[in-house]
C-alpha cells in the first residue's frame, strides 16, 4: 500500500524581506507556500461568524444535541479559520523588514494585511515610488554610526529614486544631504552652506573687462 504523499514546500529561508519595492516577487512566493499549505483562502475570505450559542472551546460533542450538528460544524470551521489566519499572518509579518513589521504588527487579520499591501504596492508603480521617496525624505544621519557609511546609504537611496525615473539635480541631492546631518553638526553644516555660497559668488565675479569667471573658457 502506497504511503501518504509528502508535499515539498518552497524554501523561504532566502526570501528577501518585503521592503515595499519587491512586493510582486515576494507576494507570489508566499502565495505558493500558502496554496501548498491549503491556507491561502484566509487571504480572500472573511472569517466565518461564530454562533451566538457557542461561547467556549470547552463544549464537547456529547454536550451538543443531534439537532446542533450544524452549529458544531460552524464552530469547527471558525476554529480552523482562526488557526490558519495565525499561520498566514505569522508568515507575512516574519518576512517583512522592520519598518513594515512595525506598521502591520497590530493587524490581526491576514486578509487585511494582504489587501492593504495589494493597494499600496500591487496595483501599479505609484505605491512603490511613494515608498522609495518616503525612505529618502525620512532618512536621517546619527552620531552613533560612521559618517561615510551613512553617506553611502544616502547615495543608495538617491539611486533608488533616480532608478524610478524621477529626476533630481545634483544641487538638490547635496542640499538635502546637508539637512540630513545630525543636529550636533549644525555648525559644520552651516559652514558648508556658507562655503558653497561663497564659491557660487566667486564663480559669478566680474572680470575687469566686464565679463564673468563663469563665462570665460
Amino acid at each position: 500500500m502506497a504511503g501518504p504523499i509528502t508535499k515539498t514546500l518552497p524554501d523561504l529561508s532566502k526570501l528577501e524581506p518585503l521592503d515595499g519595492t519587491n512586493y510582486k516577487r515576494w507576494s507570489q512566493k508566499l502565495l505558493i507556500l500558502f496554496e501548498q499549505l491549503d491556507v491561502d483562502y484566509v487571504l480572500f475570505q472573511n472569517p466565518p461568524e461564530t454562533p451566538a450559542e457557542i461561547s467556549t472551546l470547552a463544549i464537547t460533542a456529547a454536550a451538543i444535541p443531534a439537532e446542533g450538528t450544524t452549529t458544531k460544524s460552524k464552530h469547527g470551521t471558525k476554529l480552523k479559520y482562526d488557526s490558519d489566519n495565525k499561520t498566514v499572518r505569522g508568515h507575512l509579518l516574519n518576512h517583512m523588514n522592520n519598518s513594515l513589521f512595525d506598521l502591520f504588527v497590530n493587524y490581526k487579520s491576514a486578509k487585511e494585511i494582504w489587501t492593504t499591501m495589494e493597494v499600496r504596492y500591487g496595483d501599479d508603480d505609484a505605491g512603490r515610488k511613494k515608498y522609495i521617496v518616503g525612505k529618502w525624505l525620512q532618512f536621517q544621519m546619527v552620531d552613533e554610526k560612521p559618517i561615510m557609511d551613512q553617506i553611502h546609504e544616502y547615495e543608495n537611496l538617491v539611486i533608488e529614486v533616480l532608478s524610478e525615473g524621477m529626476k533630481m539635480c545634483e544641487i538638490l541631492q547635496a542640499n538635502v544631504l546637508l539637512e540630513k546631518f545630525p543636529h550636533t553638526w549644525s555648525e559644520y553644516r552651516n559652514h558648508l552652506k556658507h562655503k558653497k555660497g561663497s564659491n557660487t559668488s566667486r564663480t559669478n565675479e566680474p572680470y575687469e573687462d566686464g565679463g564673468s569667471k563663469s563665462s570665460k573658457r
